[in-house]
C-alpha cells in the first residue's frame, strides 16, 4: 500500500518520507479501513517533531489518528456484516504505529464508526479529535440548554465544533477570536456574539452581555494566559473546561477566587479520556451529525504525496480550518 511515515522524529521536510509498504493485516476485534481522507491536527505534528519531549514509541510511524473511509476486511469477533460500511476514524495512531495517512489502517473496530451516508468523506476526517474534544468539553457536566457558554477560538477546529454543538443543544454562546475573518467564522457557525480579544475588553463586554451574571461555561483553548479572564467572566457554579495552554504549561491557579464560586475546572485530552466519555461523546457526535447540526470547515487540502506541506501548513497557521489528506480518489 501506499503510505507516509517517519522513523525519526523532527522537522516535516526532514523527516516524513512516502512510498510503498506492506498492507496490514486485522486481528481480532480489528477491522481493516481503505481510507479515503485522513485528517491531520496540531498534536500529529508535535508528536511528530517531539513536542515537550514526547517520545516515538515505536521504529516507524504512521502520522494521523482521524480518518474517513470504507471497512474492507474484519478480524474474527468482528460481525462480516460490517464489510463495506461507511466509517470515521479517532485514535488510529495513539498508542499504535501506524495511522492514518496510508491506503489503509488497521484499528479496533470501535474505533470505527458509521458515518451517515448523507455526510461527506471530508466531515468524517475532521471529527476524531476536534468534535469528540468540543462535545467532552460542552457536555462533560451535564446539559447546556438555556446556558450562556464562552467558547474560546471559535474559529479553531474545536472552537468551531463547539460552537455548533452548543447551538445545536439550545445554548447562547459567546466566542472570542483574534481577527475579522476568524469572526466571520465564528459567526457562520453558528455564535450569538463575537468578541476580538485584539480589540476589545472582553470581560467588560461579557459583563454587559450578561448583564453582570458572567457565563455558564467556558470552553478553553489558553487556559495559562486566559486564567484571569475566565475567572472574572464565569458564573458561581460555572464550569471551565480547557483542553490546551500551550504557551503557558504551567498556568497559574487563583485557588480562593475559583474555591469560593464553587467553579468545577475540567481538563480534557481527548486520547486518554475514559470509554464511558468516549461513548458519550461519539454518540453526541453522531446524532449531530444525523440532524445535520454538525459540519467542519475544510480549510486546506493536499494530496498524501504533499504531506510535508501539510504538515507545514498547520505548524505555520496558515490556514482557518481543518487541514486534510486526500488518499483515495
Amino acid at each position: 500500500m501506499y503510505a507516509a511515515w517517519y522513523e525519526q522524529q523532527g522537522p516535516a521536510e526532514e523527516v516524513l518520507h512516502v512510498g510503498e509498504m506492506e498492507m496490514p493485516v486485522p486481528g481480532p476485534g480489528e477491522v481493516l479501513v481503505r481510507v479515503r481522507i485522513s485528517g491531520i491536527t496540531p498534536s500529529d505534528a508535535k508528536r511528530r517533531r517531539a513536542y515537550r519531549g514526547q517520545p516515538m514509541g515505536f521504529a516507524r510511524i504512521i502520522p494521523h489518528s482521524d480518518g474517513s473511509g470504507v471497512i474492507a476486511a474484519v478480524g474474527s469477533e468482528v460481525a462480516s456484516s460490517r464489510v463495506g460500511e461507511r466509517v470515521w476514524l479517532w485514535n488510529a495512531q495513539f498508542g499504535r504505529p501506524f495511522g492514518t495517512a496510508a491506503e489503509y489502517v488497521v484499528l479496533p473496530a470501535a474505533q470505527a464508526v458509521p458515518l451517515p451516508d448523507h455526510v461527506d468523506f471530508e466531515i468524517g476526517a475532521c471529527l476524531g479529535i476536534p468534535a469528540l474534544t468540543a462535545h467532552r468539553a460542552l457536555f462533560a457536566d451535564g446539559p447546556i440548554r438555556g446556558q450562556t457558554i464562552l467558547i474560546a477560538g471559535g474559529a479553531g477546529t474545536v472552537g468551531h465544533a463547539a460552537i455548533q454543538l452548543a447551538k445545536w443543544a439550545g445554548a447562547t454562546v459567546i466566542s472570542t477570536v483574534s481577527s475579522a475573518e476568524k469572526g466571520e467564522v465564528a459567526l457562520a457557525a453558528g455564535a450569538d456574539v463575537v468578541l476580538n480579544y485584539q480589540r476589545e475588553d472582553v470581560a467588560a463586554r461579557i459583563g454587559e452581555i450578561t448583564r453582570g451574571q458572567g457565563v455558564d461555561r467556558i470552553v478553553e483553548v489558553a487556559l495559562g494566559p486566559n486564567m484571569q479572564l475566565d475567572t472574572r467572566t464565569i458564573k458561581p457554579n460555572g464550569v471551565i473546561a480547557a483542553y490546551d495552554s500551550e504557551s503557558e504549561a504551567f498556568p497559574p491557579l487563583p485557588f480562593f477566587e475559583l474555591m469560593v464560586r464553587n467553579i468545577t475546572l475540567h481538563l480534557i485530552l481527548v486520547y486518554t479520556m475514559s470509554a464511558t466519555a468516549h461513548e458519550q461523546a461519539i454518540a453526541g457526535v453522531s446524532a449531530a451529525l444525523e440532524a445535520g447540526a454538525l459540519r467542519p470547515l475544510i480549510g486546506a487540502r493536499f494530496p498524501l504525496e504533499e504531506i510535508v506541506q501539510a504538515h507545514q501548513t498547520i505548524e505555520h497557521h496558515q490556514h482557518i480550518g481543518n487541514v486534510i489528506l486526500d488518499i483515495a480518489g
